[in-house]
């Protein structure tokens, strides 16, 4: 994986963590460890894909089935365009919080939908009327998951990068304390 797209896994997975942590606040049933998995490995095939026509979501759940991650699978492979979404039938879910947070990171930085979409947009669309029409469908999808995930919380869309700034993600803390404990 180049290091700017783990640096843009790193970041999804904090917005991830820190959304999903703030609906379980809530009373939500979201699975953490899952969001936190799937969030940091969305991309893990987009190095694989960058000078080819290959879908790096369904490379990366390909990769994911193959190593014995079931679970990770659909999340990874959905986190482009949800087509199989459980909300707003189902609650919200990791699923829809790996794909939301995916949307709202460009490169290493939190951005709002709207911005993200111009840069997908330009960068895909490749002034093709279809794919443009897909990449808006795709957002609006995505505009309504940000309502729903916010209608519960206590803060904004627009206060999702100040709030990541004062919450460390918790699997640094846990990694160091781990590799501390094995050095000892």
């Amino acid at each position: 994986m180049l290091d700017n797209i783990r640096a843009h896994s790193l970041m999804v997975a904090r917005v991830a963590e820190l959304l999903a942590l703030a609906l379980q606040r809530r009373g939500a049933a979201i699975d953490l460890p899952l969001t936190v998995a799937a969030a940091l490995l969305h991309d893990i095939a987009k190095t694989l894909c960058l000078d080819n026509d290959a879908s790096h979501a369904a490379l990366g759940r390909d990769l994911c089935l193959r190593h014995g991650y079931h679970e990770l699978a659909p999340l990874v492979f959905q986190h482009v365009v949800l087509e199989d979404p459980c909300f707003p039938a189902s609650p919200l879910s990791a699923k829809e919080l790996v794909y939301y947070a995916d949307k709202r990171v460009n490169h290493d930085q939190i951005v709002p939908l709207a911005e993200r979409q111009a840069y997908i947009a330009e960068r895909y669309g490749h002034d093709d009327p279809q794919r443009l029409r897909a990449i808006a469908e795709n957002f609006e999808r995505c505009q309504a998951i940000e309502a729903a995930i916010f209608a519960g919380l206590d803060f904004l869309p627009d206060q999702l990068a100040a709030r990541l700034a004062a919450t460390p993600p918790s699997w640094e803390a846990n990694s160091f304390a781990n590799h501390s404990e094995e050095r000892r």
